[in-house]
């Protein structure tokens, strides 16, 4: 190997912060937080899913909606049936239009 182009490497500690299941490691990146496992000290790396609790690993389906998505693309939903309510010569003209295509 070359000498020094190489990142560093830490023993790190990477935790679900879903399941608490925890995970020792070796990575690039390292953490304020410790702890001591065993005698050794490792940096914490908190992480949203892991094996521990991917739905490909548990067989298992959950909805994990970290940003509103699910409730953002039901206000679309409703907003677009408002205005179809509102509007239904336009959403004829435009039903015209895709069947002439």
């Amino acid at each position: 190997m070359k000498p020094n182009i190489h990142p560093e490497m830490y023993d790190v500690v990477f935790v679900d912060s879903s399941s608490g299941a925890q995970f020792i490691t070796t990575s690039t990146v390292k953490s304020e937080e410790t702890v001591k496992i065993g005698g050794k000290e490792y940096f914490v790396i908190k992480v949203e899913t892991t094996s521990d609790t991917h739905p490909f690993f548990t067989g298992k389906q959950r909805l994990l909606d970290t940003a509103g998505r699910v409730d953002k693309f039901r206000a679309k939903q409703k907003a677009a049936a408002k205005y179809d309510a509102e509007n239904p010569a336009e959403v004829e003209e435009e039903a015209m239009v895709a069947e002439e295509a």
